[in-house]
């Protein structure tokens, strides 16, 4: 007979039957965990391996890949990972996969915070339904609380037709957080599949937009309803591809060769941005000597006004270890932005590209350039300017096109910051082109000049044509006359002084001198706090 003993809790019990029970509760959590790590591993193979083998051939990585390859290894934390949609109809009750079509949550680039969602096209093909909306919506609302960048990975195949107005109202949700956080947190799209019809909104309300060659296509309506309404053939990659909209519309910032440089690429992006408006960009140690002389910029000025060369060459030489991170490398190359680092800083810049339509503004330079500076004000990011503009384009397509209007972007924005803003005026700056790239009268904190720097109402000869009009028109050699007059005004307008003489100009620098100078300015205005008239917004020209 099995003894028996007393309780005070329980009364009398049989010691083997107590023992059993106590081992009872351990045995059922074991059960209990055994089944959450099923889910999980059910929640990761959502898709299928098929599927995942179908995302493999195409040259694509999935969506848990590509956060593990873009995020600090084991740093990713995920959320939602049980979800499961509850819509009816067409049969989608019948398929319920864990996660959803999404795979949302947290991790760290380089030990900072990022927050990530990244479409899973192993899973109804990527399509946005209720429950994918709402899990994108809520790590975007965690990222604004928080003060830290979002990354969306878009892999889809668009809105889920059988959930009809839901999935619709899910990309409304989106949207709108789209624009509550500009400004606020750093938003980054990459498009590394399909995006299309009212999905690309959101990357296009987005700060910076990367597309993969040849396996990424964006656009509003796909080929084969362009052809049923207009006729017109086109293949998918030429409407949407990443070259299309990197070179043709400017929609996407950065072309990367497969899923893992557009990964990469986009953590090296991160380096300089802040993770939201009330920080600094991040700061590194500098490796390079900030009184390094620039001694290749001596070398670069053509002789002659006429002869371009390359911008690239000084932005290199003047940065540090000749760091470049171009934005809208393909797309109105008259224009170069992106971002380098000073001394350790970042820094955004803005310069024209003689080699380009001679560095002209014109109407998607003038897009391009006010979109970065905007960007970079928005992120207390200091911008460096390096102006060699002989003016406006001219010509009727300009004109009806609009190029007041979107010139008058790129003055408002450079007016509106309120950052550092420094400006180096290497050769040409003409006319009102001039006064818009970021000129002290519109409060361009330090502005250098080269020796090289012609700062003029227009180039000689057309000013000469002017001016002296009837002169030329009277004279018995009416060409030799022209060239002496020409020759006069170059003499006169060829170089900074005139503008130094009236502070225009605060220092006609050697160009071999830029780097120091342009590091010595930058440290002094370190400390800048500036701000605009109270006021709901401004209204820029869009």
């Amino acid at each position: 007979m099995a003894s028996v003993g007393y309780d005070s809790r329980a009364g009398p019990y049989n010691r083997c039957t107590m023992a059993m029970k106590e081992e009872n509760p351990k045995r059922t959590l074991d059960l209990k965990i055994e089944e959450l790590e099923a889910l999980k591993s059910e929640a990761r193979l959502a898709g299928g391996e098929q599927a995942i083998a179908k995302q493999h051939d195409r040259g694509k990585l999935t969506a848990r890949e590509r956060i593990e390859h873009l995020l600090d290894k084991d740093s990713f934390v995920e959320t939602d990972m049980l979800v499961r949609h509850r819509s009816h109809g067409f049969g989608i009750e019948n398929k319920r996969p864990l996660s959803d079509a999404v795979v949302t949550g947290w991790g760290t680039i380089d030990g900072r915070k990022v927050f990530v969602f990244a479409q899973d096209f192993t899973v109804f093909g990527g399509s946005l339904g209720e429950v994918m909306g709402e899990k994108i919506c809520k790590i975007m609302d965690l990222a604004l609380e928080t003060g830290a960048p979002v990354i969306g990975l878009n892999d889809s195949g668009g809105a889920r037709i059988q959930e009809g107005a839901a999935s619709l109202a899910g990309y409304g949700y989106i949207f709108d957080r789209n624009v509550r956080s500009s400004g606020v947190i750093p938003q980054i799209s990459a498009i590394m599949g399909p995006c299309a019809g009212g999905a690309v909104y959101s990357p296009a309300m987005t700060d910076i937009t990367f597309m993969v060659d040849e396996t990424s296509h964006m656009f509003i309506t796909g080929p084969e309803v362009i052809k049923a309404v207009t006729g017109e053939t086109v293949t998918q990659e030429e409407l949407g591809g990443a070259m299309s909209h990197a070179s043709k519309s400017g929609v996407a910032h950065v072309v990367a060769s497969n899923d893992e440089d557009c990964l990469d690429r986009i953590r090296y992006l991160m380096s300089f941005l802040p993770s939201n408006n009330f920080e600094s960009p991040p700061y590194f140690s500098p490796t390079d000597d900030p009184a390094r002389s620039c001694d290749s910029l001596n070398d670069l000025m053509p002789d002659s006004p006429n002869i371009p060369y390359d911008m690239h060459a000084v932005i290199k030489e003047v940065f540090d270890d000749g760091e470049f991170f171009e934005v809208h490398e393909h797309w109105a190359q008259n224009i170069i932005v992106g971002f380098s680092r000073l001394n350790g800083h970042p820094v955004g810049i803005v310069a024209n590209q003689p080699q380009v339509l001679a560095g002209c503004l014109d109407i998607e330079s003038s897009t391009k350039g006010a979109r970065f500076v905007r960007f970079c004000d928005a992120f207390n990011i200091p911008l460096v300017t390096f102006v060699d503009v002989p003016g406006f384009l001219p010509g009727t397509e300009q004109e009806y096109g609009g190029i007041i209007r979107h010139g008058a972007k790129l003055l408002y924005a450079f007016s509106e910051a309120t950052v550092p803003r420094l400006t180096v005026i290497t050769r040409k700056a003409y006319g009102g082109a001039y006064v818009v790239m970021n000129s002290k009268h519109i409060r361009s904190d330090m502005s250098f000049a080269w020796p090289s720097a012609q700062i003029a109402v227009m180039g000689a000869e057309g000013a000469v044509n002017i001016i002296h009009r009837k002169e030329i028109a009277g004279a018995d050699d009416a060409e030799s006359k022209r060239k002496e007059l020409i020759d006069d005004y170059t003499e006169k307008f060829s170089n900074p002084y005139i503008a130094a003489e009236r502070g225009y100009i605060d220092a006609v620098i050697e160009p071999t001198d830029t780097r120091r100078k342009l590091g010595q300015a930058l440290d002094m205005l370190r400390s800048k706090r500036e701000s605009m008239p109270q006021r709901k917004h401004g209204n820029i020209p869009l």
